[in-house]
């Protein structure tokens, strides 16, 4: 697993010391913005029993780990529980936990966009702005408060520089040149709806065909993001389609992410809210301001929510990139009838969903 992938924040790489976010004494009106510090909010999240439980959109049990250790290195005395499955296993979780009046997380961060505004019509949300929250582009919060987004993760292809050659794939239509036959690993895009939509975009372009094409590449299928991201740093696969890497990769990662220049890809902001009912308030309050501190901004591998937050050296802000479809990705989400057409006719050309979820059987109360 190429290093930083969604476990985007070393350890230690922050202390509350180093970080303030606001230095007032007393938080805002419900309409304005945090304006305790972290310092501050880390007090009353011990006050309050110093634990926190997140339920976070992901492929693997420990694709969070990172994200845990820095949060924990950052707050001696918090433990954060965070649990990991596919967002469309979360989301229906939560309602069902919703429905049996046991609801065990505090803060979820997901990728199923269209469960938010939902969740906010039905008042179970709990209306709060981070400190920073004005910085966030306006794309990615909600005027009231309700979510926020927390960091921009993006889907394309990725290569092997060793098993690539002297020639990267830049396009999905290169994926059909013989020379990848055998090399190239996918998500099940009729498994995990971002991934269906990168799908729906190439599709669009360069039609059906272009699908037929690229199956009879000898594509090797797997369920999860990260397995694909695996298989390509591992040098298994040459070549991954539909999954996201560093920006910027760290020493001895063989791993490249292809921002294309002309060619679709797909873009989104992981939106984030604090449940109205949630046990440990002060906690999940002091993980959203963590989050949108520029400092963790600043660490995450990809893109930064934030407009007053530099992207990686060579990349410009994600907002700026017309092909990555921001806002395509919000309106593909909430038309549920469009992407179940769109599965059904895809898996005629993938073949039904096989295997075990990548993180696993959960059940209904993980981290209870």
């Amino acid at each position: 697993m190429p290093v930083g992938r969604r476990q985007v924040l070393a350890a230690g790489s922050l202390t509350v010391a180093g970080v303030a976010l606001g230095t007032g004494t007393g938080y805002a009106a419900k309409s304005g913005e945090e304006t305790k510090s972290l310092k501050q909010l880390y007090r009353e999240a011990r006050t309050e029993g110093g634990t926190l439980t997140v339920y976070a959109g992901g492929d693997t049990a420990t694709q969070q780990d990172g994200n845990k250790a820095a949060f924990e290195k950052a707050f001696p005395g918090i433990t954060l529980n965070i649990v990991v499955d596919y967002s469309k296993f979360h989301d229906a979780r939560i309602d069902n936990q919703f429905a049996t009046g046991s609801l065990v997380p505090d803060v979820v961060q997901l990728q199923t966009l269209q469960d938010f505004p939902r969740w906010k019509r039905e008042g179970v949300l709990l209306p709060y702005k981070p400190a920073g929250f004005s910085r966030v582009h306006p794309a990615f919060r909600d005027p009231d408060g309700a979510w926020t987004g927390i960091f921009v993760d993006a889907f394309s292809t990725i290569y092997n520089v060793d098993k690539a050659g002297g020639t990267a794939p830049a396009s999905a239509r290169d994926l059909l040149d013989p020379r990848w036959k055998g090399k190239i690993v996918s998500t099940y895009p009729n498994d995990d709806d971002a991934v269906l939509y990168l799908y729906s975009l190439i599709v669009d372009k360069y039609g059906w065909e272009w699908l037929r094409r690229f199956v009879a590449q000898d594509v090797a299928w797997v369920r999860g993001t990260q397995e694909p991201a695996d298989r390509v740093e591992a040098g298994r696969a040459a070549v991954a389609l539909g999954t996201d890497g560093m920006l910027t990769p760290a020493a001895g990662v063989k791993t490249r992410f292809v921002a294309p220049k002309h060619d679709p890809f797909m873009a989104w902001a992981q939106r984030a809210a604090i449940f109205r009912h949630a046990k440990h308030p002060a906690a999940a309050k002091l993980y959203l301001n963590w989050w949108l501190s520029k400092q963790t901004q600043s660490d995450f591998c990809m893109w930064s929510v934030r407009t007053d937050v530099q992207p990686h050296e060579g990349y410009r802000p994600i907002w700026e990139y017309r092909n990555a479809h921001l806002g395509g990705f919000e309106d593909f989400m909430a038309d549920r009838g469009l992407v179940e057409r769109f599965r059904q006719q895809l898996t005629l050309y993938v073949g039904e969903v096989t295997g075990a979820p990548s993180p696993g059987w959960l059940g209904l109360h993980p981290g209870r």
